[in-house]
């Protein structure tokens, strides 16, 4: 490609990016979290939410593979051991089930089994990035800055759940090792609705402290 600099129509400023240097970063759309029957839903959350963004992410990764770009899937993951998940976060808040239990879909958030495998829709290539990662983080216990250095990435796309937590945690580890990232606000989503929005408020405040953020059809537009 001739010319990889492009710039998406962002908030709180335009957010440009050579695409070349630029992963699409996919956070945790893992069967547990997001379909009907997993794990989430097992706790009482609302899990439609979350699907409703499928097709959105989808438009998007599809668009991302085609014009050439590097992509990053990110897993909640554990040791079938457990020897990586500390037992205040195996414990906390007392759950009926906790990890590592066997769920609707196997042990959960064990790396291997069917509810910890990333959704259809959205199934990894084989040359795309796969990280399981123990903690809310991407970076964590992952490797994930080392692989980034090499690949000569300086800006990373999010998409992905929950918005509050491992996609806001991620960004916010993302912005700490020098990464300008931009969050699709219509590609990301929360089991709380309230919470989503005050998340994307802090994201792109005081000019973009932890990053940028725009609908969808802002990058489509570019990519096209």
């Amino acid at each position: 490609m001739e010319n990889t600099l492009l710039s998406v129509n962002a908030t709180p400023f335009a957010y440009p990016f050579d695409l070349q240097k630029t992963a699409l970063v996919i956070i945790d759309m893992q069967r547990d979290f997001v379909e009907p029957g997993g794990f989430g839903e097992t706790l009482g959350n609302d899990v439609s939410l979350l699907t409703a963004i499928v097709p959105t992410c989808k438009e998007v990764l599809t668009s991302w593979r085609a014009a050439g770009g590097q992509v990053i899937h990110t897993r909640e993951a554990h040791l079938p051991d457990l020897s990586d998940c500390p037992p205040a976060k195996r414990n906390r808040g007392n759950p009926t089930l906790r990890i590592g239990d066997e769920g609707p879909m196997g042990r959960i958030l064990v790396a291997g089994e069917p509810g910890n495998q990333i959704i259809d829709e959205l199934m990894p290539l084989d040359s795309e990035i796969v990280i399981d990662k123990p903690g809310k983080g991407m970076f964590y216990g992952t490797g994930l800055h080392e692989m980034l250095q090499e690949l000569d990435i300086t800006h990373l796309i999010f998409m992905g759940v929950t918005t509050e937590v491992c996609v806001q945690t991620s960004m916010r580890e993302a912005n700490d090792r020098g990464y300008d990232s931009l969050l699709l606000t219509d590609c990301t989503e929360s089991y709380l609705p309230e919470f989503k929005a005050s998340t994307i408020a802090m994201i792109h405040a005081q000019g973009a402290i932890v990053g940028w953020t725009a609908p969808s059809a802002q990058l489509l537009a570019v990519l096209e």
